[in-house]
């Protein structure tokens, strides 16, 4: 069981937790510090002074004073003024992180809402009531404003939400579950839409499915180079140990356990071969550094998890820090980062797979032997070569990027919730790219005698119980999809 707001979760707990929202509780001490810090909110309006955001307008605004009975109005104006998101709706996978992240960072104590909201955020996630967020609106900077604003609106009893994978109207939810809309007391509103959830709910996901990615890419590199029968050497600790960078390391010690006990890499062990190409004599320095890459996310992305990304902060009933920790800068970097090394994983395998098409070393050439009136594997790469460009285009960093906004008050942002989308695209498209190479490299392993190593021969035979031997022309569009299929349900095998 985690505690939330007081425990250091990592990414697999939140995956975790949403899957099971009760294997996450508010627990007493966290609730005291939320009553704390809504105390101390409560505490500086009535010495009189005036706070941003507590009982001042927003932005440009921050100079405009409000009066007391005037404070509830403020924050409902900010939120329904903030639903401004556009674009089709993220997956309901990701509103159910953003909920969750949103209730770990308001339970530190720093933000100033109510115990009451964040029971309510808490009784959204176990009753399935998941906001419907679109995809597009957010700058990054002053945090995740508009997504932030439409995944609270139902506290209000406004907007939409899913009902399984229906998007219905959230009075109707909220009627059937016997719940009321929530009035907004000081600074809640504020504290509700500032913060990185949004971009942050991105990379947790992110973090998730390339972490399986760069294993998957390991084993479809020792299965082409089993087909290609190239040289292990390349993987052998001594060499990387006088360049110790931890991803190579890795990688390294992975090929090398990948491909132990195969009876095809020692049939070959003295064929006169000096070198092979890049592709696959440098498989532990290019999937090393994308290792690396993703190692910087995941600091990045657990140091935001259980940070607080809203703004100001309460540190006392005497003071609020007005401050920039919704500045999503620190979180936007690293995931082009992340996108740069997806991408470059797609970039290596699909010279793998072109490798494999050019007929030597024993493979006939476009790996089937009735060429000519086949066309045998020849088309694929193309789709591998355009998901691989595609890819490319979408490398911009969008963290370079920095449109000003709020009459210029917000006059530098991040623009990491692209970067968080941009990355996902990239890892889509790189399932492909590995599936792909995965159907070359079983076919390859056709035209061996010799048995490859015992995970290889496993992979192998889970292409085969979907995809045959291609003898001749066929509709290899269906065979790429069934194995795209196994990729995205993770039915490989990758731990060594």
């Amino acid at each position: 069981m985690k505690t939330y707001g007081v425990d250091y979760l990592h990414y697999e707990d939140i995956i975790s937790i949403i899957e099971n929202p009760l294997d996450a509780e508010l627990s007493a001490q966290a609730m005291l510090q939320v009553k704390k810090s809504q105390d101390n909110v409560k505490k500086i309006i009535g010495q009189g002074k005036t706070v941003y955001g507590i009982n001042t307008g927003f932005g440009p605004l921050c100079d405009t004073k409000i009066s007391s009975d005037e404070i509830s109005q403020l924050q409902y104006n900010l939120i329904i003024s903030h639903s401004v998101g556009v674009g089709s709706p993220i997956d309901k996978k990701l509103s159910k992180i953003m909920l969750s992240a949103k209730i770990h960072a308001l339970c530190k104590g720093y933000s100033g809402v109510s115990p009451q909201v964040v029971e309510r955020l808490q009784q959204m996630l176990e009753l399935d009531i998941i906001p419907v967020v679109p995809e597009q609106g957010s700058v990054g900077a002053s945090g995740d404003l508009a997504p932030l604003a439409h995944l609270v609106l139902p506290l209000l009893g406004l907007g939409k939400v899913w009902e399984g994978k229906e998007i219905v109207d959230t009075g109707k939810v909220l009627k059937k579950h016997h719940l009321k809309a929530l009035k907004l007391g000081p600074k809640e509103g504020l504290a509700l839409i500032n913060g990185t959830q949004f971009m942050l709910a991105h990379g947790i996901v992110a973090l998730d499915k390339m972490k399986y990615l760069l294993d998957l890419a390991d084993l479809a590199a020792a299965m082409s180079l089993e087909a290609y029968q190239g040289s292990s050497s390349p993987f052998k600790k001594e060499l990387h140990e006088i360049r110790p960078f931890s991803g190579s390391l890795h990688v390294a010690n992975r090929m090398s356990r990948l491909l132990k006990g195969s009876a095809n890499m020692k049939s070959h062990e003295n064929c006169g071969r000096v070198q092979d190409p890049y592709s696959f004599r440098c498989v532990p320095q290019v999937h090393g550094a994308s290792r690396n890459a993703w190692g910087h996310l995941k600091m990045a992305i657990e140091t935001e998890l259980n940070s607080v990304t809203d703004n100001p902060i309460v540190v006392s009933d005497e003071e609020a820090i007005s401050g920039g920790n919704f500045h999503g800068q620190l979180i936007a970097l690293p995931l082009d980062y992340a996108t740069l090394a997806a991408a470059e994983l797609g970039n290596i395998s699909d010279r793998r797979s072109f490798l494999l098409l050019e007929g030597k070393y024993g493979l006939p050439r476009l790996l089937t032997e009735s060429t000519g009136l086949n066309s045998g594997f020849m088309i694929p790469q193309y789709t591998t070569a355009a998901l691989v460009t595609e890819n490319k285009t979408l490398c911009f960093p969008a963290s370079v990027d920095s449109v000003p906004t709020s009459l210029g008050q917000e006059d530098h942002v991040s623009m990491g919730s692209i970067s968080g989308r941009k990355l996902h695209k990239v890892l889509d498209n790189l399932e492909k790219i590995l599936a792909i190479e995965l159907m070359f490299a079983a076919q390859g392993l056709e035209f061996r005698s010799e048995k490859p190593a015992p995970k290889i021969e496993k992979a192998y035979q889970q292409i085969r119980s979907v995809v045959p031997k291609l003898e001749e022309d066929r509709l290899i569009g269906e065979d790429i999809l069934s194995i795209v299929e196994m990729v995205k349900r993770r039915l490989f095998d990758v731990e060594v």
